[in-house]
């Protein structure tokens, strides 16, 4: 990205080189073409700021996602004890509810028993009052002859009242014992019902906060991730910035080191192009080296290509295309080592990655070697880049070979 953006730099500096190099241009006065560039530089200002400003707004996007993510994190920590406190009384609810409900089923078996026991002791008095009753006369004379005194009588009796009246309370205390351990078991039902309905109240209120919780983890996830990609735009857009304050001295500083040049050189131009004569026709261009084109003129990933790539191994000779006057041999940034040729009438021509410059200035003729091919600048292997401008303009230079 950065190679990229530099490279479109350089490329509307060279434009502006080129420009400078025409013989419309070169009629301006040396403040309006300080205006020029000036207004060049004044848009990189431009988007400085801009981006000053976008970096504020995302760090303050920023600084407040964090406030809302440590607020959320402090919620979440409160309703996580909340949650532990209603987990540890759900827990003891539950065990509570456990143990009444045994609690029921063990008065239950004891009701049964009782209710067996009272039936035979019900059954064993029953079977005594009818024996009595059936008996009664018989006993009672049978008794009366066995007897020895009046004392023996007495005992008799009373064994016999006395056997009865056991068998009767027995039958009343299992009764009792009975009623109330059906009491016992209506208040434990009662105490369970109770305990029942409180712990499904506390399963409710746990479920309800444990949802709360995790609504509140899942908006902080989505903070992090909003805050991770303004961090990832703040970056960027500080990362442009720095670009563009550090093309802008590199802008102002070439351009003038460039006017000068130019300036200089201007007064050796010819007016009417090359040596040969042929250097202002379209149609008069020769191939700089023999090669495929690899990359043609216009859009390219995501930037205009102001040329074409012709492929050749690195050490080619590079043949000037038409006749003209050098006005500019050095490096250029992404350009690497580059040859500008003027051939009047508003046309030039540049010849980028080279591996070494040949010439140094002046008039050349047509087919005169000026350089080598290489891999200088920004470049991915041996290649010329080749442009062509008219009034500082790129144009496809197919349109002329």
């Amino acid at each position: 990205m950065v190679d990229a953006r530099r490279t479109c730099l350089l490329a509307g500096l060279l434009g502006l080189v080129l420009a400078l190099a025409v013989p419309g241009v070169l009629a301006q006065s040396p403040s309006e073409r300080k205006e020029r560039i000036d207004r060049k530089i004044s848009g990189l200002r431009d988007e400085i700021e801009d981006a000053k400003r976008k970096e504020g707004v995302l760090t303050s996007e920023i600084v407040a996602a964090t406030q809302r993510i440590d607020a959320l994190g402090g919620d979440i920590g409160s309703l996580s004890s909340v949650i532990a406190e209603l987990e540890a009384d759900l827990a003891v609810h539950r065990n509570r509810l456990a143990r009444l409900k045994e609690r029921i089923k063990e008065q239950s078996r004891g009701i049964e028993h009782l209710m067996e026991q009272f039936r035979i002791a019900q059954a064993r008095l029953e079977e005594r009052l009818v024996e009595l009753y059936q008996n009664e006369e018989t006993d009672t004379f049978g008794i009366l002859l066995q007897v020895q005194s009046l004392g023996d009588l007495v005992d008799q009796f009373e064994y016999f009242e006395q056997i009865g009246r056991q068998d009767h309370a027995i039958t009343v205390e299992i009764r009792t014992l009975r009623s109330e351990l059906k009491v016992a078991r209506a208040e434990t039902k009662g105490t369970k019902e109770e305990v029942a309905a409180e712990t499904q109240v506390l399963a409710r209120k746990t479920a309800e906060q444990v949802a709360a919780r995790a609504e509140l983890v899942a908006q902080q996830n989505a903070l992090a991730g909003a805050r991770a990609n303004r961090e990832g735009v703040l970056a960027s857009v500080q990362a442009h910035r720095h670009e563009a304050e550090e093309d802008v001295e590199a802008m102002a500083a070439e351009s003038a080191r460039l006017a000068a040049r130019i300036r200089a050189s201007s007064g050796g131009a010819s007016e009417g192009g090359g040596s040969s004569g042929d250097g202002t026709s379209s149609s008069g261009f020769i191939w700089p080296v023999n090669g495929i084109v690899t990359s043609g003129f216009g859009w390219r990933w995501g930037r205009m290509h102001e040329g074409i790539d012709i492929a050749a191994p690195s050490g080619t000779p590079i043949r000037a295309a038409a006749g003209g006057t050098i006005i500019y041999t050095g490096y250029m940034g992404g350009y690497g080592n580059i040859t500008i040729i003027d051939h009047g009438n508003g046309l030039a021509t540049a010849y980028a990655h080279q591996s070494a410059i040949y010439v140094g200035g002046g008039a050349v003729s047509q087919g005169t070697v000026i350089g080598a091919v290489g891999s200088t600048g920004n470049s991915t292997g041996p290649h010329l880049h080749f442009e062509v401008r008219v009034n500082g303009s790129a144009v496809d230079p197919m349109g002329y070979l």
